[in-house]
This record gives C-alpha cells, sequence and structure tokens, in this order.
C-alpha cells in the first residue's frame, strides 16, 4: 500500500502534464490565419522618475511602491523652510514697496499744486511789472519758484517710476519664492504606478536627486521584432492583439505604433537560434489595457502579440474579443 500511492501519484502526475503538453501543442499548432502574423516579446511601459528641482532634505513620502497615483497627485514634500521664510521677507518688501509708491503717489500731487500755484503767481506778477505794480525782484523770485516747481515736479515723476520697478522687483522675487515652495511639492505628471520609491524622509538630494519612479500604464507597449518580409508589408496603426503570459486568455487591443527604419539581429531572448540569425526589425504594438487589469499589468511580463498585415482578415476566436468594456467569458 505504501508503494501504490506514491505510484499513483506519479502517474496522476505524468498524466497531467501530458494533457497539459497536448493542449499547448494543439494550441501553438493552431493555424493562424492569412494575413495575420506573430511575434513574441515583452511588456514595457513609460517610465517617469519624480524628483527634486533644488537640493533639500526630503521632508515626507506619502506614497509607497505599487500605489496607483493620478496626475497632479502630492507624492512627496521637501523641507523648504528657509524659502518660506524668504518668501515672508519678499512680501514685507513688497508691501513697502507699494507704500513708497503711495507716499510718492502724494509728493507728485503735492508737486503738481505748488507747479499750478507758482505759475499763477508768475502770471501775475509778469502782469503787474509792466504796470509798475510790482517790484522787478518780485517777478524774479516767483519765476524762481515756478522753476523749482517744475523741477520738483520731475523729481516726483521718478519717484514714481522708481517705486513701481521696486514694486514689480519684489513682486518677481515672490513670485520666484512660491514657484519654489510649489516646486518643493512633488507632483504625478501623469496617472500611473509607484514603480520604485527611492528616497525616504531625512535624506538630502542634491538639485535633480531622484525620490519616486512612476510607469505610465496608458503608455504601454509589447516590443516584438518580424522579419524583414513581414515588416516590409506592416503599416503603422495596423490592428492587433498581445496575449500576456499572466493571462493567456485574455486578448488586449493594440496598434502598431512603430516600425523601425533599420533591420537588426534578433536578440537571443527571442525565438529560436535559426530565427535570431536572421534579420528583423523591431516592431512596438501598443496595448490598451482594460481596467480590469491594471492592477496585474507590469512591465517585463513577456506575451505574444498577433499583428493583421492585412486589415480585412478575421481574427481567430481565441483573438476575436479584447474584453476592452467587459469580460469575454463567464
Amino acid at each position: 500500500m505504501k508503494i501504490v500511492v506514491p505510484l499513483l501519484v506519479v502517474a496522476v502526475a505524468l498524466g497531467g502534464g501530458y494533457a497539459g503538453w497536448r493542449y499547448w501543442q494543439a494550441r501553438e499548432a493552431e493555424a493562424l490565419p492569412a494575413g495575420i502574423v506573430a511575434g513574441n516579446g515583452r511588456a514595457e511601459a513609460t517610465e517617469l522618475d519624480v524628483a527634486t528641482k533644488r537640493a533639500a532634505r526630503v521632508a515626507e513620502v506619502l506614497v509607497d511602491e505599487g500605489d496607483t497615483v493620478t496626475a497632479g497627485q502630492v507624492l512627496a514634500r521637501m523641507d523648504l523652510r528657509e524659502e518660506a521664510a524668504a518668501l515672508a521677507r519678499a512680501r514685507a518688501e513688497l508691501k513697502r514697496a507699494q507704500a513708497d509708491r503711495d507716499y510718492a503717489g502724494a509728493q507728485l500731487d503735492l508737486a503738481d499744486s505748488e507747479l499750478t500755484y507758482s505759475q499763477q503767481q508768475l502770471e501775475r506778477s509778469e502782469s503787474l511789472v509792466k504796470s509798475g505794480g510790482v517790484p522787478r525782484e518780485k517777478l524774479d523770485a516767483d519765476q524762481h519758484r515756478q522753476r523749482s516747481a517744475v523741477a520738483s515736479r520731475a523729481a516726483a515723476r521718478i519717484r514714481i517710476i522708481e517705486t513701481e520697478q521696486a514694486i514689480e522687483a519684489a513682486a518677481a522675487q515672490v513670485r520666484q519664492l512660491e514657484i519654489a515652495l510649489e516646486d518643493g511639492e512633488l507632483r504625478a505628471p501623469r496617472n500611473g504606478r509607484v514603480l520604485y520609491r527611492l528616497a525616504e524622509p531625512g535624506e538630502v538630494l542634491g538639485a535633480g536627486g531622484k525620490v519616486l519612479t512612476l510607469i505610465d500604464l496608458d503608455d504601454t507597449w509589447l516590443t516584438v521584432f518580424l522579419p524583414e518580409t513581414v515588416a516590409g508589408r506592416l503599416a503603422l496603426g495596423a490592428e492587433a492583439r498581445v496575449l500576456l503570459d499572466a493571462f493567456p486568455d485574455r486578448p488586449l487591443p493594440a496598434r502598431i505604433s512603430f516600425v523601425s527604419d533599420r533591420a537588426q539581429f534578433t536578440p537571443k531572448s527571442v525565438e529560436t537560434r535559426e530565427e535570431r540569425e536572421r534579420l528583423s526589425f523591431r516592431v512596438k504594438a501598443q496595448v490598451q489595457v482594460p481596467p480590469q487589469y491594471r492592477a496585474l499589468a507590469k512591465p517585463g511580463l513577456p506575451g505574444m502579440a498577433y499583428v493583421k498585415l492585412d486589415a480585412q482578415a478575421a481574427w481567430p476566436p481565441r483573438l476575436a474579443c479584447t474584453e476592452l468594456s467587459q469580460p469575454c467569458r463567464p
């Protein structure tokens, strides 16, 4: 009895293995319709580094590896207390410059009033001098006062310009520091997932220091290598299907977004040695990952890309449904 049980287990395992082998052999042997070709490769996605613009200490990191993030979401904060203090000083300087402009405006009003009065006095003195009503010295004094009023008004106008320029400089300084504080909040540039957390609170980073790496699941593709006889017939935008090993019975819709203009030897990781010895063209099949598979999608997954060379070709049943909106099978 002790011998029979192990033998039974081995027999079941061999039988299951043989059945699985026959299943995959039958599946691989399924001929593709005319006008459709296939190639294997690995899934890739755009990686985005979230980095600090200026040297600073990491104050907090708000996400972990694997977290899904949305565009504009705050992912980390840098310690910018010095910039915050400088911003307070700059705002105070802006208020002082605005007060100086108000004072200069009042001085200009006073100079305008003095100029008007001195001009009137000069005109009266000029008319009275002709009739002998006032001495010549009075006319000279009024002329001097009028010239002084003109100079005072010109100086007041120059002071107005100086204060306006001071306000512009102070406002620019305020805006520069506000931008620095905004940059201290590191935000997600796109929707995606956190791939790597590269820094922790308390670490001091230089300008450009990376805090996180994200992947953009809306920009996912499978890179495959197709022979030159096939690539020459392949059009950009051609319809494709991608089957990833993670869910081989769930075809993902795709489009051909890139075909290399130069042939190369197929990489060692693709196909057989005989295939690698042939020249081929690198092709990118841009994948639309349905929402229900976002949690499973990740760069590096191997898979197969099936591409239509003929737009009129019909997909075989196992590739016809894309599951973009709902599951193809219960």
